[in-house]
């Protein structure tokens, strides 16, 4: 039972889990065991330490650990995603563009994957420079990662209208680039006016939004779950073909309305009949053409992916 649920979705599960237990261990150890200890690495004026405040402590082996993980396996995340939508696991997809935008999304993933695990070894006591640039391409990284994808999403959805799955995930990352674009200038800018306090709770705050994040890429990812052992999206593609034809045929039919009612008169009326009256009347159908073809887009949907 558990091969059959079991797939690629596990991967953002660990990744999450690994990640928000990181967070979690290293804000509960600061707190109940080091009692709210002053590093060395803070400031004077500073009572709130950073999350690389504490990593760069005893935790380090865990700080290290737990990006490494987590970064990993949301990379794999990402692979997995392009993969599944290669082999019509998923809907996949169909432009160049698309496809571009998917290659994007994994580099800067992979740029971001980097900012992080060289941040966790360059930590904030000793290599702080390095330090603060790496946390620059941690977050640079992943959130134009996050708008790529957001991009790629937008313009599945476009062309999925049925599959809110699409949607659901769009909104999801687009309100995660939002938020932690304007919690990322405002850590910035009280990192820089010296306010650490304010500075380092955002720190907080952004890599718990964070987590969130990478969760939500099992929204994306469970689809597959009904795709796996048959043909997927690749094995319907007389299905998308036959859809194709029937929105031509409601073009047509439309066209003929149009003729009709649009201030034509007598001789729109003369068009739309002489059109039928050509290919079988009211009754028949167009020579070549299923009967199933006649009604249009009405009854018919393509697979959903959720």
């Amino acid at each position: 039972m558990l091969r059959g649920i079991l797939s690629y979705w596990i991967f953002p599960i660990i990744s999450g889990v690994v990640w928000l237990g990181t967070l979690l261990g290293l804000l509960c150890y600061w707190c109940v065991n080091e009692d709210y200890r002053h590093y060395s690495s803070m400031d004077p004026r500073q009572t709130i330490a950073y999350i690389s405040d504490v990593g760069a402590s005893t935790l380090k082996p865990l700080f290290i650990a737990g990006c490494c993980v987590t970064t990993v396996f949301l990379d794999l995340s990402f692979g997995a995603d392009r993969w599944l939508r290669h082999k019509g696991r998923l809907v996949p997809n169909t432009t160049l563009t698309e496809k571009i935008l998917s290659g994007m999304t994994i580099v800067f993933a992979i740029i971001g994957t980097c900012g992080l695990i060289l941040l966790s070894i360059f930590d904030t006591a000793r290599h702080s420079k390095l330090h603060n640039i790496f946390l620059l391409l941690f977050i640079a990284g992943y959130v134009i990662s996050a708008i790529f994808i957001c991009w790629e999403y937008q313009r599945l959805g476009m062309r999925y209208r049925d599959h809110r799955v699409l949607r659901i995930s769009f909104w999801i990352k687009l309100v995660f680039v939002i938020v932690e674009i304007a919690l990322a200038i405002a850590f910035a800018s009280c990192s820089f006016t010296k306010n650490y306090n304010p500075a380092a709770v955002l720190e907080w705050t952004i890599a718990f939004i964070f987590s969130f994040y990478v969760f939500s890429f099992w929204i994306d990812l469970y689809p597959a779950v009904r795709t796996k052992g048959s043909g997927g999206y690749r094995g319907n593609k007389g299905m998308n073909e036959h859809a194709g034809q029937s929105m031509e045929e409601q073009g047509i039919a439309g066209s003929d309305r149009t003729l009709m009612g649009e201030g034509h008169g007598h001789h729109g009326y003369n068009q739309r009949n002489s059109y039928y009256s050509n290919n079988g009347g009211y009754g028949g159908s167009r020579p070549g053409t299923a009967p199933n073809q006649q009604s249009g887009l009405r009854g018919m949907a393509l697979p959903n992916d959720f």
